[in-house]
């Protein structure tokens, strides 16, 4: 009752400012107070087991952008929790994909460690061409083809938008796996995707976890060019000696 009598005095306040006030700045000011109201009720009635799985997940990407071998464990800790928080939404795709990061974070953690030269570890890179083409090529094809899966055989809620976002995430995937720099490219563009997605489906505390992923993709993306520029760098000195 009290939560109710909250939102009706924000509405009643914004039905006088729209009447006696047009145009003043406290109509945009109640509407983030209210937006912020229902984020937070929202959010409190969220499970422990997307809140844990919220904070291993951006544990996980700090990590990533950090270079960290940790983020692999953390991951797969993560997917694992989201496995089944996104089941329980009906986002099988997504759900699937959480299982296929928890196998590609076990090979991207031995890629890392031994995939450079003479198993050495994996140093930062510019992503091929042909791999591009395989990006370009995969994204379209699987989202088509297992968008139309979802949509007839599931009761999934988003089923093209989830296979899309399914695709550039393996992606994704892939490229950090190989330590491709333009990997966070894609992941910028995925983060955009998802935040609204899963507000529409009611994760809160996931949108609002994957619109800080967007930030730690740019920040990702800034200290590994620092760091491919610094290789780079340390390569030329080597030839010049």
């Amino acid at each position: 009752m009290q939560n109710y009598g909250l939102l009706l005095s924000f509405d009643q306040a914004g039905s006088l400012n729209r009447r006696y006030c047009s145009g003043a700045p406290l109509i945009t000011g109640l509407s983030v107070l209210q937006s912020l109201y229902e984020f937070w009720t929202a959010a409190a009635g969220v499970s422990p087991l997307e809140w844990v799985a919220v904070l291993t997940g951006f544990a996980c990407v700090w990590l990533a952008a950090r270079e960290s071998l940790w983020n692999f464990p953390v991951a797969i800790v993560s997917c694992g929790l989201y496995v089944l928080v996104y089941y329980k939404a009906r986002l099988y795709s997504d759900c699937g994909l959480q299982g296929a990061f928890i196998a590609l974070s076990v090979y991207g953690w031995y890629e890392w460690l031994h995939g450079g030269r003479h198993r050495a570890e994996l140093p930062v890179s510019r992503t091929q061409p042909l791999e591009w083409g395989g990006c370009l090529l995969f994204v379209p094809a699987f989202t088509l083809g297992f968008g139309y899966y979802l949509q007839h055989h599931t009761d999934a809620a988003l089923p093209h938008w989830d296979a899309l976002t399914t695709a550039i995430s393996l992606a994704a995937q892939y490229l950090l796996m190989r330590k491709r720099l333009e990997n966070w490219w894609l992941w910028v563009l995925v983060d955009i995707m998802y935040v609204p997605i899963l507000w529409y489906k009611q994760l809160y505390p996931t949108s609002a976890l994957y619109a800080l992923y967007l930030g730690l993709a740019i920040y990702g993306y800034r200290e590994w060019h620092r760091t491919l520029r610094r290789q780079q760098a340390a390569a030329s000195s080597f030839q010049v000696a």
